[in-house]
């Protein structure tokens, strides 16, 4: 007698979960260890996990990606618009974290602002986790709808010569005054969209050289 409810006591914990809560995993928060995530809805199609404690917030891989594939994207590549965004990142976001879901680990992709701050991702399930505040700041950089991409090691490189090209721009504005400076770039880039630009740059450079 007692053999026969073996079977019925074995039940899937993924199934548990999603059968018995309305179709939807119940998940810890990866770093608020014993607080259940709440579920919402981030966006017009795309519904998260959000912890009321740390604000962080859970995306599964197949809802980021259904609401992805729904997103006008303009390049393969997509790159920051700006990388002058005020921020100041959550406590939690210097924690590493298992994945809620398959208990893997979160690896970690670099956003680069004057603070910095990580964006997590899981290397098994492709789920990502964003801390307090991290997703807004998404948005404004334009790369919330290519978080893949954050952690390729082509996208970074990118990256890193985008915040060259700001620290030098920043620098500029420092030496020249922002008045001379915008003076400055805005005839760069008539050169450099000029088909005899060159020629302009040679007569400077030589102008410099007296």
């Amino acid at each position: 007698m007692f053999s026969s409810l073996i079977p019925l006591l074995r039940v899937n914990p993924e199934w548990f979960n999603k059968e018995c809560f309305g179709g939807e995993q119940v998940v810890q928060c990866p770093k608020e260890k014993q607080v259940e995530l709440v579920s919402s809805a981030l966006a017009e199609g795309l519904r998260v996990q959000h912890c009321p404690e740390c604000q962080g917030m859970w995306v599964s891989a197949e809802e980021y990606q259904s609401w992805q594939s729904h997103q006008a994207v303009e390049s393969k590549t997509v790159l920051p618009k700006t990388l002058d965004v005020p921020y100041t990142p959550a406590s939690s976001d210097s924690r590493g974290a298992l994945c809620p879901e398959c208990n893997c680990y979160l690896a970690r992709a670099r956003v680069s602002l004057k603070t910095p701050f990580y964006v997590e991702r899981c290397i098994n399930c492709g789920g990502i986790w964003c801390d307090r505040g991290e997703w807004e700041v998404l948005q404004i950089m334009g790369i919330h709808v290519a978080i893949d991409q954050l952690f390729s090691s082509e996208w970074q490189a990118r990256v890193k010569e985008l915040e060259a090209a700001e620290r030098e721009r920043r620098a500029t504005i420092e030496k020249l005054g922002e008045d001379l400076a915008y003076r400055v770039f805005e005839l760069a880039e008539l050169l450099e969209n000029h088909p005899n630009g060159d020629f302009g740059v040679a007569y400077l450079m030589r102008r410099f050289d007296q």
